[in-house]
């Protein structure tokens, strides 16, 4: 925010805490259709101090639910905390037991439903707290909790207590079963389970499930790829709240919630990374609008919405405001984003554009809170699905950190203020396929200071285990025989196999690589964290799926661009290699070369000449960069068609790029284009009677060739399509998908499809910034080479070498058309010639010239093209680009 508007943040601050004092934001937007609230353990109801009434667990409320338990020696009991200073209900009580017992709820009518159950971890009669290890199911099929201990929990001191909040769908007249099972049921009496209190609460149909029949709500997947696909968050699954946060402001306790009884915790200092002093918690006291938003009124408290965080009063060095959440590994988390933009100042899209990084994936290069509500004091949320994996890529469950960081946009980008906004967080946990969301206990200790144990291993068990692993054995013995066998025979291949890998990945210790010096050098990591000031961040000019791309200098002199892989991507180490060993041996003027890489450890990195203008993209849309006149738009796009003309037909085997877009143009400080990023490259079909290469889809979305996407049929002309759409963002400044726009306009390909039919390309379609200069003769002819290349049947497409003819050709028309502002030259009339000349066959052998695609009447033209295009954003079939947009972003 602007320094004028900060100003007034510690006046608005004051003006909070008088309106919180005098009004308080009770808004119960939401009427549950249920609400139980179980007083475990006591026989009485009772009341809590916030008047909300506990149900107690006797027969009396058995038309609601029923208490179960099996006939044992160690029925339950009930009981009371040893200390009973500053409790209230529901802890005052508890239900415990060395055997396993069950709430039954017979009354559920509506679905889904909140399941809250509530522990306070102190001793009951004498039981130690730390012997307190159970497990938690419903109806036996779904496991809430595994050798729970909630005293491990603890964060602060003694008196806190514990809260488990989970989301389920039930069916129709299915009873809702609750079990609480002692870790060493079957074993001696030392491990108890124990519960205070549950509360079973309705809540609205779709608040976090996936309405199927909305079309506008989505769920970002974010993976190692730069694009995210969409993800369902269906009735089959359940979830956990893990975290829910209010930012910048104190807790809102559940009775100020909008009718479903949520907890919002304060993020500081619990979460948030740091706090400056000068990043204070704001508020404007205003009311919501929820009249012209999507989201419904209860979706979070209006003081969630009134309270945010920014870059704070005067700061002027970059830094990522971030908050930390630690998580269970080899699960998927749903994260909810709140945003309401408050600040009047702010009333227009751009006023305010940040990114936003989630789990170290770019989950938003563009977050525009105006943008996405619609206009100040509108709430809105964004939610995203996030897999978390081990630190040491390992399926079993790990405890991880879950990052969630807002970054000023880039200088590169316009926005009124370089700043960044939030206003609350949910992070939720998604049951795995084994319907379990049970996972590890935090290490913490407990508040006297001794690490509690986790429970052991049964004896009953560990025997079975010693036969298993014997029978195992004998049978692993009878493999060996076999296999040496094999391996004898296998041997020559091995050691074959062996060389190749050992002459492409060298002992570090070597420091030089195997591959030709003079097109590739190996790199210590310690040349890399020299060149990069050991990775500071004030370096980085670019983020992708791979990882960050830093700026450095190699030898103290020479300028390069650095991309360091993120640990965790399997996906990244293949292309990593396959970049490799594709750039190491591609020179041409028009790609961008590889200097080097580093495989050090985890480290992988590949270091690339540095691109001083960056990407094509920044010079089209998205950026306060200078719009490129129509002559450098083609002499860039000329640049890049050579380049990849080079891959199809001039290298030793046929290339096909397989991610064309915009964002891998790259500009060196002559403007001369360069394409970049071949992680997904493949070798093409090789031999006569080989059309195509069968392989799974991947790419961007928005550039992808239709019959690519439809047959997994990988072509030459699938480059020439994309390339195709690159030649429609050139010309009309604007991206192939904006999901803002309605569907018709929504795709780049159909719309301009559409405005060419009805004749209306330059009053519609056409950069402003070019409309005036642009030749009549010159577009005609572009827009007919754009149209062949997007032809849906890639037969008829053009090859690249017939793309870079055809730009030849433009460029030509355009300078004989300036020429001839002065009067028609002898360029001019050579350039006519060799319209008549040029010609290029197509796939099907039928010659075509170029007069025949340039000359006819670009209003009128009806070639089919390509409506793929129009695919949601968010599909979850595409792997997009890992090694895209080496320059700034």
């Amino acid at each position: 925010m602007s320094n004028s508007t900060n100003n007034i943040f510690h006046t608005k601050i004051t003006l909070l805490y008088l309106f919180l004092l005098f009004s308080p934001l009770l808004a119960y937007s939401y009427n549950p259709d249920y609400n139980y609230a179980i007083n475990c353990g006591n026989p009485a109801d009772t009341k809590a101090s916030d008047n909300r009434n506990w149900l107690g667990d006797n027969i009396h409320n058995s038309n609601i639910f029923s208490f179960i338990e099996p006939n044992s020696t160690n029925p339950s009991f009930t009981s009371q905390p040893n200390s009973l200073s500053n409790i209230q209900t529901p802890f005052l009580t508890a239900r415990v037991s060395f055997s396993n017992f069950t709430y039954s709820f017979s009354s559920i009518n509506t679905s889904p439903v909140f399941i809250r159950l509530h522990f306070y971890p102190t001793s009951y009669q004498n039981f130690e707290p730390s012997n307190a290890n159970f497990s938690v199911k419903v109806n036996n099929n779904l496991t809430l909790l595994n050798n729970f201990n909630p005293l491990l929990w603890l964060h602060h001191d003694d008196e806190e207590k514990i809260t488990k909040e989970y989301c389920i769908q039930t069916k129709p007249n299915e009873k809702l079963d609750i079990t609480f099972v002692p870790s060493n049921i079957n074993q001696s009496n030392v491990y108890y389970a124990f519960v205070n209190g549950i509360e079973l609460v309705s809540m609205p149909s779709f608040l976090y499930y996936t309405d199927l029949d909305d079309m506008n709500y989505h769920i970002k997947f974010l993976g190692f790829d730069d694009s995210a696909s969409e993800y369902q968050i269906r009735k089959d699954k359940a979830f956990e709240t893990v975290y829910r946060v209010n930012i910048g402001d104190n807790q809102v306790p559940p009775n100020e919630d909008t009718g479903m009884f949520r907890n919002w915790d304060n993020d500081f200092p619990r979460y948030l990374e740091k706090q400056l002093p000068q990043s204070e918690p704001v508020d404007w006291g205003h009311h919501l609008n929820f009249k012209n938003n999507t989201i419904p009124n209860y979706t979070a408290p209006e003081a969630v919405y009134l309270t945010a965080r920014s870059y704070g009063n005067y700061e002027t060095e970059n830094y990522n405001v971030t908050w930390n959440f630690e998580v269970d590994s080899a699960f998927t988390y749903m994260v909810r984003l709140h945003f309401c933009m408050f600040d009047l100042t702010i009333k227009n899209e751009l006023g305010m554009v940040f990114q936003i990084f989630i789990a170290d994936n770019l989950a938003e290069k563009r977050a525009d809170v105006i943008a996405w509500s619609g206009g100040n004091e509108i709430p809105v949320h964004k939610d995203y699905a996030v897999p978390m994996y081990s630190l040491e890529g390992s399926s079993q469950i790990e405890r991880v950190n879950l990052s969630i960081k807002l970054q000023r946009a880039p200088e590169t980008f316009f926005t009124l203020y370089r700043d960044v906004f939030l206003n609350g967080i949910e992070i939720f946990k998604i049951n795995d396929k084994s319907n379990n969301l049970a996972g590890l206990n935090p290490n913490y200790s407990s508040p006297n200071g001794k690490v509690l144990p986790t429970p052991k291993p049964n004896s009953k068990k560990s025997s079975i285990f010693m036969v298993v692993v014997v029978g195992v054995s004998c049978l692993l013995l009878a493999f060996v025989v076999v296999g040496i066998i094999v391996f004898v025979r296998r041997r020559r291949s091995f050691e074959s196999n062996f060389e190749m890998e050992e002459s492409l990945w060298k002992k570090k210790s070597e420091g030089s690589s195997t591959l030709p010096s003079h097109l590739c050098r190996y790199f210590t990591i310690a040349e890399i964290r020299t060149a990069t000031n050991n990775f500071d961040d004030i370096f980085i000019i670019g983020v992708g799926g791979f990882g960050n791309v830093y700026k450095g200098y190699i030898d103290g002199v020479t300028p390069v661009a650095i991309k360091r892989l993120k640990s965790g991507s399997q996906q990244g180490v293949d292309e990593f290699l396959n970049e490799i060993e594709l750039l190491s041996e591609l020179r041409h003027i028009h790609l961008v070369s590889l200097i080097g890489y580093c495989n050090d450890g985890i480290e992988m990195i590949l270091v690339y000449e540095f691109m001083q203008r960056g990407t094509l993209c920044e010079y089209l849309y998205g950026s306060d960069n200078e719009p490129l006149t129509w002559k450098q738009r083609l002499e860039i796009l000329l640049g890049a068609a050579r380049g990849l003309n080079y891959l199809h037909e001039g290298a030793k085997y046929n290339i096909i790029h397989r991610d064309v877009k915009s964002t891998n143009i790259l500009l060196d400080e002559k403007w001369v284009a360069k394409v970049s990023d071949f992680g997904l490259s493949k070798v093409g079909p090789t031999g006569i009677l080989m059309t195509h290469v069968t392989t799974v889809v991947k790419g961007s979305l928005g550039y992808l060739d239709p019959e690519y996407y439809l047959r997994q049929r990988l072509t030459l002309k699938s480059d020439v399509y994309s390339f195709g759409v690159v030649l429609l963002e050139v010309l009309c400044g604007r991206p192939p998908l904006m999901r803002c726009l309605d569907k018709q306009n929504s795709s780049l390909v159909v719309c301009f499809q559409r405005c060419y039919n009805e004749g209306v390309i330059i009053e519609r379609l056409v950069d402003p910034f070019i409309k005036d200069s642009i030749t009549d003769e010159s577009l005609k002819c572009y827009c007919q080479m754009a149209l062949n290349c997007l032809h849906d049947d890639g037969n008829q497409r053009m090859s690249m070498s017939d793309v870079v003819g055809g730009l030849e050709l433009v460029l030509m028309l355009e300078m004989s058309e300036e020429d001839g502002k002065f009067g028609r030259t002898q360029e001019k009339k050579k350039s006519e010639k060799r319209i008549q000349s040029l010609k290029f066959t197509n796939d099907d052998g039928n010659d075509m010239s170029l007069m025949s695609i340039c000359g006819g009447d670009y209003g009128s033209h009806t070639s089919k093209t390509s409506t793929i295009s129009i695919i949601s954003e968010d599909q979850p079939l595409f792997s997009a680009n890992v090694f895209s947009e080496i320059g700034n972003q």
